[in-house]
């Protein structure tokens, strides 16, 4: 069982005889008129390692109002992070001290595969998914959004095991050993749940990372940036996409954040799910603000369910709708696929786009189209009422 040793720096160090029994309270209150459970919430590090005058290789708890200890994370960006449970329209305490932390099992991490063609994948304990990279570009291969692994029977990370076996011993991950597998296609499309801007009606696909850096891996959150080859905008050939993506535990969600470096004017933004029937189960929220899609699975003979897909999205949305291809783009072009579910917004040069985009499983823990949407409804919600964190 993979654990991971929580500390408040780098070194690893024993706490002094004469540790502060100073502490922080952290506040966590919800808008919302529905509970909040297992959400994770960010304090900053600098205001708890200043209030608690913390040593360079000082250790901390985070604990609830129990006094029993809640599994943390330091990030790369200075937060705090953890899980918090909020009561429907109450508030939560918190309290961060100084103390030695217990192990916790890491729920969130990922890593880059050089040995399948620069496949970066990762996974929290409910969902897997992968993203392409420029060996798969040099060989041809075209597959431009993302993948999504289904996950059950475990919390614990299964992706690097299946690629081992795959590639050491074999086994296929495109078939069930009794945690998941791989049974979405992607090919030439948006996948399961790209952004690309739009020029002139067209999508301009995103075709495979550059460069990529990891920045979190656990046990918590996982924290990926991506940068991509210049592209081609109305002529201009300096256009760079950036992508964060940030994948929480307990989460089915990624958030990510998209950024275009050079673009010269305001340009329409889409967040694209591929479709594989065109008259499959969907749903396009513009006004609460999601979009998901019942995908019937690259083997649909071979009782592999039905996986869930869907995007949140913060800001407001221009539009959402479907996209089908043409008979000839559908068969020569797309791989089969019949068309995209879109959700459109507009991007300002400067600015950043935001959205979360993920999926579920029927044999996991979300089983119907219905539950899917509930989920999704919900989670858009959240992110336009985020949980008030307050430190004392």
């Amino acid at each position: 069982m993979k654990k991971f040793f929580l500390l408040a720096a780098t070194a690893v160090a024993c706490i002094s005889c004469n540790q502060t029994k100073e502490s922080v309270a952290v506040t966590v209150a919800n808008p919302l008129p529905m509970e909040r459970s297992n959400e994770m919430v960010e304090v900053e590090m600098s205001s708890i390692v200043s209030k608690l005058k913390l040593s360079d290789t000082a250790q901390i708890v985070v604990l609830n109002a129990e006094g029993g200890q809640v599994p943390y994370q330091l990030t790369y960006d200075e937060k705090i992070i953890f899980p918090a449970n909020v009561e429907a329209a109450g508030s939560a305490l918190y309290t961060i001290k100084e103390g030695v932390p217990q192990e916790f099992d890491v729920k969130a991490c990922g890593k880059y595969y050089p040995e399948r063609v620069d496949d970066i994948a990762w996974e929290n304990d409910l969902v897997a998914f992968r993203t392409y990279g420029p060996a798969l570009q040099k060989n041809g291969e075209r597959a431009f959004g993302y993948d999504v692994w289904t996950k059950y029977n475990t919390t614990q990370p299964v992706v690097e095991a299946r690629y081992a076996d795959e590639l050491q011993r074999g086994i296929s991950y495109h078939v069930d050993h009794g945690n998941g597998l791989d049974c979405y296609k992607v090919g030439p499309t948006l996948g399961g749940g790209t952004a690309a801007l739009v020029v002139d009606g067209q999508i301009v696909y995103p075709y495979c990372y550059k460069n990529y850096e990891i920045l979190n891996n656990g046990p918590l959150r996982f924290t990926v940036k991506l940068v991509y080859n210049p592209m081609d905008i109305k002529g201009d050939t300096t256009v760079t996409e950036t992508r964060l993506i940030t994948l929480d535990a307990g989460s089915h969600l990624n958030k990510t954040v998209v950024t275009y470096a050079n673009l010269k004017e305001t340009t329409p933004v889409v967040t694209g799910i591929v479709l594989h029937e065109p008259d499959g189960t969907l749903t396009a929220n513009v006004t609460d603000g999601y979009i998901t899609y019942v995908d019937p699975t690259d083997n649909v003979n071979n009782n592999n369910g039905k996986i869930f897909v869907g995007a949140a999205f913060p800001a407001p949305l221009k539009d959402a709708r479907t996209e089908l291809f043409s008979e000839q783009e559908k068969k020569q072009l797309r791989g089969g696929a019949d068309g995209h579910l879109l959700a459109v917004s507009d991007y300002t040069p400067g600015s950043e786009y935001v959205y979360y985009w993920g999926s579920a499983w029927s044999k996991a823990d979300i089983k119907t189209a219905q539950a899917w949407d509930e989920y999704m409804a919900a989670y858009a919600l959240k992110i336009r009422q985020p949980l008030k964190v307050t430190v004392q």
